[in-house]
């Protein structure tokens, strides 16, 4: 099972990649994009960083007492840059290959909301000077990359994050974080293949679905699903 220091490292995942700010200070006279720029890997965590932190400062007192809209912001601005169906497909591990194609389905669906619900309520406090991004060079034929982040924590310590991305279909997307060393999608693929094996994937395909619908009962607030990936 995930130990609490995994399951910290897992709340702080979108949590951390909300903060990702530019290297150096922002420039006050900077206009905040409005678009995405999803041309490189930095840019991807750059830019979406932006928006979402000039949102959330805009409406942080709202969203502490309703998350709807901050749910609303992050699925229109992150989440279309994180891919949740091939991060979900790696969780599953060897699981998936014997899955259903309804299964799979339903796998990713409960996977996404799983982790919006749980752990949206964490980017709430984060700003953008609390984190450095580090330039990320890549060349027209890479398909993999890694952006290194690091975190600067209330009491002065730094954490080392690195985001894990890979192009798909001419897009950058974000598979993956490793958090002082522990990577997600490790720590929840342990997690998952021990449930699937004590209770069966259809028990913990269900379970997730129930706690999802609990969540979405309690902040009122429909996630949209994701996209079953493709056979591999």
């Amino acid at each position: 099972m995930i130990s609490t220091m995994q399951r910290l490292v897992q709340a702080g995942f979108i949590a951390s990649l909300l903060a990702a700010g530019p290297v150096l200070a922002a420039d006050a006279a900077q206009a905040t994009p409005t678009q995405v720029d999803a041309s490189g890997p930095s840019q991807l965590i750059e830019s979406s960083a932006n928006i979402l932190l000039t949102g959330i400062d805009k409406n942080r007192d709202q969203f502490r007492k309703d998350p709807t809209g901050l749910y609303a912001l992050v699925e229109q601005t992150l989440l279309p840059n994180f891919d949740t169906p091939y991060a979900a497909q790696l969780v599953l591990g060897t699981n998936w290959r014997n899955a259903t194609p309804d299964q799979r389905k339903r796998f990713v669906d409960a996977f996404y909301k799983s982790l919006l619900y749980t752990y949206g309520d964490a980017m709430i406090d984060f700003t953008g000077d609390r984190l450095k991004v580090f330039p990320t060079k890549v060349t027209p034929e890479d398909t993999r990359a890694t952006v290194r982040t690091e975190i600067k924590r209330s009491n002065g310590t730094k954490v080392a994050v690195n985001y894990t991305l890979r192009k798909t279909n001419g897009q950058w997307k974000a598979w993956d974080v490793v958090i002082d060393g522990i990577s997600y999608v490790k720590s929840y693929r342990e997690d998952y293949g021990a449930q699937v094996q004590q209770q069966g994937l259809d028990a913990v395909i269900k379970s997730l679905e129930d706690k999802a619908a609990n969540a979405r009962a309690a902040k009122g607030q429909v996630a949209a699903p994701g996209k079953t990936p493709s056979k591999t």
